[in-house]
């Protein structure tokens, strides 16, 4: 008889042991990760995934606050220096202590030229080590978003960095492989266990994780898949928990499809369209004279006009997004000002006028360069995009391509007109304004200014909204300094996504308007 309690307690603890060992959540999006090297790419999926292993010394709540991350508190002692404390006893996933010479290292690490979030490290000034748990950032300038920008950059381990010779950001758009493409040591909630590019990536959780778990989760295998049906097939077969990117015309089946529900809402991001308006002649295109027909701005407004974007929203993206004529990835960047976000009509009778000015009357014909898993129905829009330009006698061959040949490709200029986003947490202009709309130059600046054009009026505008202290000056700054890239059409708007994510019933998940899928918040319940 004494035996039962014991009996009782060991099967209630084989249980409990089997129901953590259950806790796997499987998922798959379009696309994959480029890269584990958490300083090489500025991409959202890739900055998510690593996020799972690395982070920052601030982070961000569900609703995009700023909360403290690997620093506890922080401080302002003047204008142009801050001052932050680390948490103590935090340490890597190797097991070393994270200290001030790690975080000094980091930032130093993504100010390389090979770094892609480079401006957001010259953003934030000079770290210098106080002591081992205190770091200070000593700016040049002020930096009115200094902790927005702050809050981009990933702490790695100095000495980790230094035993596997990684201690500068791997090239990613000049194919380099090196420690970091397929191995990660961060302080994070997940450890990477093992990576195969397009295949397969397994995270299991770190059990001397800092923070506070508010999920279940033990362990994550990810899977690309980038045939929309085969996805949805997995989710709906149970095969896979989650995934982060239903096709739109697959939404409606989904919200009403046993076992599989639907979690949407708005993301912060722009989808648009950019030329190349800096070479003579067009790499990619057959034009009259062999001149570039996007250096002309009436050719640019037109391209514009002739976008038919309410179309595009209710056939081609089944209502899951906004058109706009806003250059931000969030309304609140350029103060919700009607005069930016209004779109100029579509009107083709107006559009075939300004390309007869242009003396493209006939048309011209030209590459689209686009991913097909990146955005929601990005290959699908550069198609519909290709019809409408016709309608200009603008014949558009469509170049679709994953993402990750797409982005290297863009980003070496190789392009003449190309199909993009940006968005993520942050709502101010000057997380667009300054890498993708300003002139290109050094540090960073205008470094996704992938049509190379040159707008010294906006340059000039944005370059004192990136410094101005005076809240009411820079929202002045900002609006003039929007207004004049719509005016001159350096790019074209389409809309900002609405983001519908899709899971098992079981699966409870966090939607956050930066698409960010954090899997310490997910809960995967007994089915």
């Amino acid at each position: 008889m004494k035996r039962k309690p014991f009996l009782l307690l060991g099967l209630v603890t084989a249980a409990c042991a089997l129901s953590v060992q259950a806790q796997t959540l499987r998922w798959a999006s379009q696309g994959d990760p480029q890269t584990m090297d958490p300083h090489s790419q500025n991409e959202s999926m890739t900055n998510m995934m690593n996020g799972q292993v690395y982070e920052r010394l601030t982070k961000r709540d569900a609703k995009l606050n700023i909360v403290p991350g690997l620093a506890s508190e922080w401080s302002q002692p003047s204008p142009l220096v801050w001052r932050f404390k680390l948490r103590p006893g935090i340490k890597f996933h190797d097991g070393s202590p994270l200290t001030a010479d790690d975080v000094v290292y980091s930032i130093n690490r993504a100010k390389e030229p090979t770094s892609q979030i480079a401006v957001y490290a010259a953003a934030v000034g000079t770290p210098k080590k106080i002591d081992d748990l205190t770091v200070e950032f000593q700016l040049q300038t002020f930096n009115p978003i200094f902790l927005q920008h702050l809050d981009t950059l990933w702490i790695m381990s100095k000495s980790w960095s230094e035993q596997h010779k990684v201690t500068r950001p791997l090239d990613f758009k000049n194919k380099e492989e090196a420690f970091t493409s397929r191995n990660a040591n961060g302080t994070g909630p997940y450890m990477l266990v093992t990576r195969e590019p397009s295949v397969k990536t397994v995270y299991k959780r770190n059990p001397n994780w800092w923070g506070k778990f508010d999920g279940n989760v033990q362990d994550i295998v990810f899977t690309p898949i980038g045939n929309d049906a085969t996805r949805l097939a997995a989710l709906v077969s149970g095969e896979i928990d989650f995934v982060l990117d239903p096709a739109p015309r697959d939404v409606p089946r989904l919200r009403n499809t046993q076992g599989v529900k639907i979690v949407d809402g708005p993301e912060n991001r722009l989808v648009m369209l950019g030329m190349d308006q800096a070479r003579d002649k067009l790499l990619y295109g057959a034009v009259p004279g062999d001149k570039n027909p996007f250096k002309d701005q009436r050719v640019r407004k037109a391209l514009y006009q002739a976008i038919d974007v309410e179309t595009m929203r209710t056939k081609l993206m089944n209502g899951l997004s906004v058109p706009t004529g806003g250059l931000t990835p969030s309304p609140l960047g350029s103060y919700n000002d009607p005069a930016i976000e209004t779109r100029y009509p579509f009107d083709i009778a107006a559009a075939r006028k300004l390309m007869a000015d242009a003396g493209y009357a006939d048309g011209f014909e030209v590459t689209l360069d686009c991913p097909n898993n990146r955005y929601i129905n990005d290959e699908e829009i550069c198609l519909a995009v290709a019809t409408m330009w016709a309608q200009l006698k603008v014949k558009v061959k469509v170049n679709a391509m994953p993402r990750v040949t797409f982005f290297p490709k863009v980003e070496k200029l190789d392009t003449s007109v190309y199909l993009y986003g940006w968005g993520g947490a942050i709502t101010d202009a000057e997380t667009m304004m300054t890498p993708v709309l300003r002139n290109r130059g050094e540090k960073g600046v205008g470094a996704y200014n992938y049509g190379n054009f040159k707008n010294d009026k906006f340059d000039q505008l944005a370059a004192q909204s990136s410094v101005e202290a005076d809240a009411k000056k820079r929202e002045q700054l900002i609006k003039a300094a929007l207004m004049e890239v719509k005016e001159q059409v350096n790019v074209i708007p389409l809309h900002r996504q609405v983001i519908p994510w899709a899971a098992r019933n079981n699966i409870n998940v966090v939607h956050r308007a930066d698409n960010w899928f954090e899997t310490a918040w997910v809960t995967v319940n007994p089915k």
